[in-house]
C-alpha cells in the first residue's frame, strides 16, 4: 500500500507547532515546533516515530526561516526523501469569518482573505497566515488547506450568535458570535460518543475545552448548538490571560481612569486579565496550584464558577445531557479543576469518582450508575487537520 504524508501546522505570533501523519493508517512520523520565532534564544524540536528527539538553540530570524529547519530536518532524517511524497499541508485558522465555512486549499486570493479577517481574531489569524505564507514561499508546489475553528459552529442559530445590538451592524460588519475551538470539538464530541456507546449525531454533549484558552460549547445532536467564545476568542469564561465576559461599560470606566485608548484596553484584557490578573502570579494553573498565595487560589475558584455557570447555562438549554467532556491542558490535566466542576453539578445527575479523577488519560470520571457521565477526552486537533487535508486534496 502506498501511504500519503499529511503536515499539520498549528501556528502562533512566535512558535508553530507540527506534526507529520502517514494516511491511510494516522501515524505520527514525526513531530515537534519551532518556539520563539524572531527571538535569539529560538528552539527547534523535532521528535521521530522511534522516540528519538533533536534539539536545536539557535536564532530563528522568522517563519519562513523556521519552515526551512522544519523542511531540512525532515530530509535530514529522511522522514521525507522527496517533498513530493507530502499529500498537503494543513493550517489551523482560529477564525474563517463568514466567508469560509469549510476547510479549504488556499491560494494567493483565500490568503489575503485570511489576512483581512485578523480584525476578527488578531492574536491568532494574522500569524496562522503568516504561518500559510511561509510555507507558501519555501514548499511552492505542495497544497497549503486552511481548516477553520470556526467551521465546527456554522450549525449555531441566530438565537444563539447573534449580539443584542442594532441589526445592521451584523449586515454591514459581520459583528456576531462566530466561536472557536471548533477543530478541537469536532475530534472530542465523536469520541465522547464512541466511548458512551451512543449515535454520534444523536448525542448531547456539553465539552468544556480548558486551556489556556477556554470555551465551554453546548452540542446537541453531534452538532454545536451554543458555544461561549464569541466574535474572538475574548469572551466567554476566565483564561489564562483573558478576561472572559466583561461588561463594556467597565471597559469605558477603566479607559477614561486609566487614559488607555481602546487598543491598550483590549490589549489588557486580552494579556494581563485572566488567571494572571487576578493571582498576579501566573496565567499557568500549575504554577497556581503550587502556590499558597490567596489570590492565586482564588483565581482557580473563580475559573472553576465561570465554568460551571456556562455548564448550567447549556444544560437548561439542551434538555438532556449525555455527558460533561474535559479536555485540553487544563482539563486533561488538572484533577482539581475537574474536582471543583464536577462538585458543582450534582445537581444534573453527575456522580463524580474522585478516586477516578486522580489520573490523566482517557476515561470515565463519574460513578457506573451517573445519570450524566463525566468523561476525560484528550483532543487531537492536528489529526482532525491532517484528515481535513486529505478530504480537500482529494
Amino acid at each position: 500500500m502506498a501511504y500519503e504524508k499529511v503536515l499539520a501546522i498549528n501556528s502562533g505570533s512566535l512558535s508553530f507547532k507540527y506534526k507529520l501523519f502517514s494516511f491511510p493508517d494516522e501515524k505520527v512520523i514525526a513531530s515537534g515546533m519551532a518556539d520563539r520565532v524572531g527571538m535569539e534564544n529560538a528552539v527547534f524540536k523535532i521528535k521521530l516515530s522511534n522516540g528519538r528527539e533533536y534539539i536545536k538553540n539557535m536564532p530563528i530570524h522568522d517563519q519562513e526561516e523556521a519552515v526551512k529547519l522544519l523542511i531540512e530536518d525532515l530530509k535530514k532524517f529522511h522522514v521525507v526523501e522527496d517533498l513530493r511524497e507530502i499529500t498537503g499541508i494543513g493550517h489551523r485558522i482560529v477564525n474563517g469569518g463568514e466567508i469560509f465555512k469549510e476547510s479549504v486549499r488556499v491560494g494567493d486570493k483565500e490568503l489575503q482573505e485570511i489576512f483581512d479577517l485578523g480584525e476578527l481574531a488578531p492574536l491568532h489569524n494574522i500569524p496562522e497566515a503568516n504561518g500559510i505564507k511561509a510555507f507558501m514561499n519555501i514548499v511552492p508546489n505542495v497544497p497549503q488547506v486552511a481548516v477553520f475553528d470556526t467551521s465546527y459552529h456554522q450549525t449555531l442559530d441566530p438565537i444563539h450568535y447573534l449580539y443584542s445590538i442594532p441589526y445592521e451592524y451584523y449586515e454591514d460588519y459581520g459583528i456576531r458570535k462566530y466561536g472557536a475551538h471548533g477543530i478541537s470539538i469536532s475530534y472530542v464530541a465523536p469520541r465522547a460518543a464512541k466511548m458512551l456507546k451512543k449515535n454520534p449525531n444523536l448525542v448531547n454533549l456539553i465539552v468544556c475545552h480548558l486551556g489556556s484558552g477556554a470555551s465551554v460549547t453546548a452540542v446537541k445532536r453531534g452538532k454545536s448548538y451554543d458555544t461561549s467564545m464569541g466574535i474572538s476568542p475574548l469572551t466567554g469564561v476566565t483564561m489564562g490571560t483573558r478576561s472572559g465576559d466583561f461588561d463594556p461599560s467597565a471597559l469605558q470606566r477603566l479607559m477614561h481612569k486609566t487614559g488607555m485608548n481602546i487598543d491598550e484596553a483590549i490589549d489588557v484584557l486580552n494579556y494581563k486579565s485572566g488567571l494572571l490578573g487576578i493571582s498576579g502570579v501566573s496565567s499557568d494553573m500549575r504554577d497556581l496550584i503550587e502556590s499558597k498565595d490567596k489570590r492565586a487560589k482564588l483565581a482557580r475558584k473563580i475559573f472553576i464558577n465561570r465554568v460551571v455557570r456556562y455548564v448550567g447555562a447549556y444544560a437548561a438549554e439542551l434538555g438532556r445531557i449525555d455527558a460533561v467532556v474535559f479536555t485540553a491542558g487544563v482539563g486533561e490535566h488538572d484533577p482539581g479543576i475537574r474536582a471543583g466542576i464536577m462538585s458543582s453539578l450534582r445537581y444534573l445527575g453527575l456522580e463524580p469518582d474522585f478516586k477516578a479523577n486522580r489520573t490523566d488519560g482517557e476515561k470515565f470520571i463519574s460513578k457506573p450508575k451517573s445519570r450524566v457521565k463525566a468523561i476525560i477526552v484528550p483532543t487531537n486537533e492536528e489529526l482532525m487537520i491532517a484528515r481535513e487535508v486529505v478530504r480537500v486534496v482529494q
